[in-house]
């Protein structure tokens, strides 16, 4: 047999072996191992983490002005301070086009917040929507400065609730001040509210607003978006948007109508947030606002009781 010949018939074998090998492990089963996923990711992806080294399970909203497809658009980026104007937006959809279906959430298509930079205004509106998806709304601007105009909604689509983000500028001199210090007790309009509970990074917790006036409980808040409160939480130094959950409903036969108003929150990362309730009573509307630190070491004041398990979504 000649040097060609053998080599040809010492290829054939090994074929042949590999051949009935794989064969033999499809038999039993057995295939080629895949890398391992990493909690949270894809496989051989490593998982987003946070800034402790852990994993981003509770990211926050209104960072991007765009999301899943869907775009927030400012008719103008840049509005006069001190005095009335009109903001004008549209919410365009992945094809491109205004979106003009959504599902409501708590009375009302869309949410509209108005936050400045160094978290010392805050306005929560509600625009009107024409029929071709432009939305509007009177607004007064405070004072000059950068701002961020978030947009709550859900679309009709079934893409689940969004929070986008653009930013806004208030023409004037804008001198920026520093973050708000509020303790535990703030009073608004003649009502003082005391703040029960904490933030803690990664982990949900309760926040118990208790309101009183002239020293004496409220006890008779008015519903007010399909809940006896409404609660805004904004991360310091990003204007990072929380979700939080209110603690049952008007009407359902267990939420008491005040003096105490609960929510459920969940802080993504350590650090300063700003707490914004909005409550209503005699038929006016109010803003009690707090500074609050997630992961501080020392005491932060009376823990709130742990809350029943709730569906509803702020």
């Amino acid at each position: 047999m000649n040097t060609a010949l053998k080599v040809a018939v010492f290829a054939s074998g090994l074929a042949l072996a590999f051949g009935a090998a794989y064969g033999v492990g499809h038999a039993v089963g057995t295939t080629p191992a895949a890398p391992p996923a990493a909690h949270g990711g894809h496989a051989g992806t490593p998982a987003p983490q946070d800034d402790h080294g852990g994993h981003e399970e509770h990211p926050v909203g209104g960072l991007q002005i765009s999301d899943r497809g869907y775009t927030l658009s400012l008719d103008r980026t840049v509005v006069p301070a001190a005095g009335p104007t009109e903001l004008s937006f549209r919410v365009l959809a992945p094809d491109g086009k205004p979106l003009t279906a959504y599902t409501p959430a708590h009375e009302k298509e869309l949410h509209l917040i108005v936050a400045s930079r160094d978290l010392t205004d805050f306005q929560h509106v509600h625009p009107v929507r024409a029929a071709d998806g432009t939305w509007t709304v009177p607004a007064t601007i405070a004072k000059a400065g950068d701002y961020r105009v978030f947009a709550d909604f859900t679309p009709a689509a079934g893409t689940g609730p969004l929070t986008l983000g653009a930013d806004l500028h208030a023409t004037g001199d804008y001198r920026p001040a520093a973050l708000p210090q509020t303790g535990r007790t703030v009073t608004v309009d003649g009502y003082t509210v005391t703040l029960a509970g904490d933030l803690t990074p990664g982990r949900a917790g309760r926040l118990a607003f208790t309101v009183t006036k002239d020293g004496r409980p409220v006890a008779d808040l008015d519903p007010y978006l399909a809940a006896y409160g409404h609660l805004v939480v904004l991360r310091a130094g990003d204007l990072g948007y929380l979700h939080v959950h209110p603690d049952g409903e008007p009407g359902d036969g267990v939420t008491a109508p005040g003096p105490e108003v609960g929510f459920t929150a969940t802080a993504p990362s350590a650090g300063d947030y700003r707490l914004f309730l909005d409550f209503r009573h005699a038929g006016a509307v109010h803003t009690a606002a707090f500074t609050l630190t997630a992961g501080a070491t020392t005491a932060a004041g009376p823990a709130a009781p742990a809350p029943a398990e709730t569906a509803h979504r702020h």
